[in-house]
């Protein structure tokens, strides 16, 4: 583990740190808000939520311009939704669930080549992450139908692209205040 993490200065390290715990520090806001739709449409409340955790990811990668950033941050979410027992830890399938996502985010950006340092690029970040996020606690622990499956999936897409435009207006942000994100 260590030599995997040598690529990564210790700014890489904190701002990962940091984003990871943002997005597990705004979970327990959003997810009951989310709730009040998804309860009535029979989907997992995360899918629609999710998209406002996962953007912390896509910020992450976004800021270090370096390819696991986005796993790095999902394993230090799932770590602490393990130790801090916070409402979404899935035991010790947590290491699945809320890595998955920056896992998937990282191989599509390393075969693209990329970084999402532009709008579309962090509207497909998001979405990915969450649809990676939403696949997966729905193989683990739902089996959704059919239908709910496919109103969870098109809520997880949204979400996602909403979290990505979020990080993308973010990104804009911190640059005006000197944190850059780097350039695929």
């Amino acid at each position: 583990m260590g030599r995997l993490l040598k690529k990564f200065t210790v700014r890489d390290l904190v701002l990962t740190a940091v984003m990871a715990a943002l997005g597990i520090a705004v979970k327990p806001i959003v997810v009951p808000l989310a709730h009040l739709v998804s309860t009535p449409l029979m989907i997992p409340g995360g899918a629609l939520a999710g998209g406002l955790y996962m953007m912390w990811l896509v910020v992450a990668f976004a800021l270090t311009g370096k390819y696991g950033t986005a796993t790095l941050a999902g394993l230090v979410q799932a770590i602490l939704v393990m130790i801090t027992g916070i409402s979404g830890s899935h035991g010790a399938l947590s290491l699945v669930t809320y890595t998955a996502p920056g896992l998937i985010v990282d191989i599509v950006f390393f075969i693209i080549r990329r970084v999402p340092d532009t709008l579309p690029l962090s509207m497909l970040a998001g979405m990915l992450a969450n649809l990676a996020g939403t696949v997966c606690v729905n193989v683990i622990f739902f089996s959704l139908p059919l239908i709910p499956l496919l109103l969870s999936l098109c809520a997880a897409a949204f979400s996602g692209g909403v979290g990505g435009v979020l990080s993308h207006l973010l990104l804009e942000a911190l640059r005006r205040y000197g944190i850059k994100r780097k350039k695929g």
